[in-house]
């Protein structure tokens, strides 16, 4: 029997992925996998278990009141998850915590591989899953890797394309930081635990041009996103817009070039905010815009420090740019929380 596989996105940025059969309810999938969405009647009446796909294909059929779900909201892709049988993957957004759904995030395994450190700039860490586990995630989010050692633990992006047994992270290099100190010893071998996936950053359908802005190792994520356009075969143009304070934080650079070659239409932008850099490109990310990408038939993903990020919504508001969509997160080091949008 066919099954398509839905991520489940709650409000506190947990994501659980289930696999629903042909012409079945999400509800019912949901409470066969042990996740208690919300509901109250079943039968498409109180609109308790109200929620939006975010994507995907998905058949409401007309066994539901209108108060329950209006002709606006379901135009608008919300559903009821007790009459909602998807035909196709997808995203559907929880308005609620994953601990009400009596959920939690995942418990992950592995073990260190590789540590490449670039410089003073960022440390790149490579995890292997233990045993044959491919965790599922979403091109873009991020889990909490525990500090061995310590009862900390510290936010990275994947790197990597998603049901994959091998991990990759770039993580930024910081003098007294207590995970930059934990890699400047670690070793293949090390064990890791981690938790996740979690954000609510994450790459949606691709149907029209992308515009990726990265700041520093906010170039993470992207890394993924790119990998799993690369596997899509998209054909959609994607610019991305990379931007670092200093010359030597420029890193995997020829991590970018290989996706000239292996996606159609991708190109990149390398900018340096330092001054006195020798780079042909300084300033700010806004600087260097593709003014051919800014309008309302793109989509533009933004991921940095809250400064950049800040800093770009303001530009795009004060140039009157409405995109698409415009989704970004912001991360700050020594934290383990991140904010998306």
């Amino acid at each position: 029997m066919s099954s398509y596989r839905i991520a489940l996105n709650f409000e506190d940025g947990v994501t659980r992925f289930l696999d629903c059969r042909a012409g079945e309810k999400l509800l019912d999938a949901a409470y066969r996998n042990q996740i208690n969405l919300p509901m109250d009647c079943s039968d498409g009446v109180c609109g308790t278990c109200k929620c939006r796909s975010e994507t995907g294909t998905y058949d409401l059929g007309d066994d539901y009141i209108e108060d329950a779900l209006t002709a606006g909201e379901a135009a608008s892709r919300l559903v009821l998850t007790c009459q909602m049988r998807p035909t196709s993957d997808g995203i559907v957004s929880v308005p609620t915590r994953s601990s009400v759904c009596k959920t939690a995030q995942q418990k992950l395994a592995t073990t260190v591989t590789r540590v490449t450190a670039h410089g003073d700039a960022a440390v790149v860490l490579e995890l292997q899953m233990e045993g044959d586990c491919r965790p599922q995630f979403l091109p873009g989010q991020y889990i909490n890797i525990d500090v061995p050692g310590s009862a900390a633990s510290r936010s990275y992006s994947f790197t990597t394309a998603p049901g994959e047994n091998h991990l990759g992270f770039l993580i930024r290099k910081l003098p007294v930081g207590l995970m930059s100190n934990w890699l400047s010893h670690a070793k293949p071998g090390d064990r890791v635990t981690a938790t996740g996936p979690l954000g609510s950053f994450y790459l949606r359908d691709t149907e029209r041009p992308l515009l990726f802005l990265a700041g520093g190792t906010g170039l993470a994520p992207f890394l993924s996103m790119l990998e799993v356009l690369v596997a899509k075969q998209s054909w959609q143009p994607v610019h991305l817009v990379y931007g670092v304070t200093k010359d030597e934080d420029l890193v995997l650079i020829d991590v970018l070039e290989s996706y000239v070659d292996r996606l159609p239409d991708f190109s990149f932008t390398t900018v340096v905010a330092d001054q006195g850099s020798k780079h042909p490109r300084k300033g700010w990310v806004t600087d260097h815009m593709p003014t051919g990408l800014l309008s309302g038939e793109t989509d533009i993903y933004l991921c940095g420090p809250p400064p950049m990020v800040d800093a770009v919504r303001t530009w795009l508001s004060a140039h009157d740019i409405s995109p698409n969509s415009f989704h970004y997160e912001k991360f700050t080091p020594n934290l383990t929380l991140k904010e998306s949008a």
